[in-house]
């Protein structure tokens, strides 16, 4: 029994030992990993918290959109974009304000509000609408290097043939009745048989003439 004893306390006087040389390193350790969980858990209800008030003043937004009141729309949409700009709703709002100006006539605003949406968000689907939609703009300002540069970058599969019908459009109005009609056949054979944009596309491809 004494033998089990000193053994014991030997283990004792060991523990006690180790703990002295290492117990802070420990300490240090666990409040370290606690910290992260703790930090991480912070984070992901932050995230989960700014994405419920996001998605609300989205929904103020939309509403307000409706009614047509353009200042309105503009605080609205700014609410969004200014308090949440990680969030999907930030550039969703950034192409809401943006149709709303560019039909008021202030373009500027528009095209700065699409490129704002371009370089914010982590959508490529996104990012494909505001590219279009910039590109458009900018062909009506008959800015065509800089349209045709937002056409020239890679899309999404289901954005394959509007990208290529817009880059016609641009092709076309610089005279490059050739480098157009190819990009027209492509939008043509990626949209479907029975769709009426089909149909425009073949009255663009007849007007350039040739095969």
């Amino acid at each position: 029994m004494a033998t089990y004893d000193l053994e014991e306390q030997e283990q004792i006087d060991a523990l006690k030992t180790w703990w002295k040389q290492n117990g802070t390193m420990v300490i240090l350790a666990a409040t370290v990993f606690f910290a992260t969980v703790v930090g991480v858990q912070g984070w992901r209800y932050y995230q989960n918290t700014q994405s419920a008030k996001a998605s609300l003043s989205y929904g103020i937004l939309q509403s307000v959109a409706r009614g047509g009141d353009i200042k309105r729309v503009r605080d609205a949409a700014g609410q969004v974009m200014e308090q949440y700009p990680s969030t999907a709703y930030a550039t969703r709002a950034a192409l809401i304000v943006a149709g709303v100006n560019y039909d008021s006539g202030d373009v500027q605003s528009a095209k700065a509000q699409l490129q704002w949406a371009i370089d914010h968000t982590k959508e490529s689907e996104v990012r494909d609408i505001a590219r279009l939609r910039l590109a458009g703009v900018l062909l009506d300002e008959k800015k065509y290097p800089e349209a045709q540069k937002l056409m020239d970058e890679q899309s999404g599969p289901s954005f394959t043939g509007l990208f290529a019908d817009l880059k016609g459009d641009i092709l076309a109005a610089q005279g490059k009745a050739t480098e157009a009609r190819a990009a027209y056949q492509t939008a043509f054979d990626k949209s479907g048989e029975k769709s009426q944009y089909r149909q425009i596309i073949q009255m663009k491809l007849d007007s350039l003439g040739g095969k």
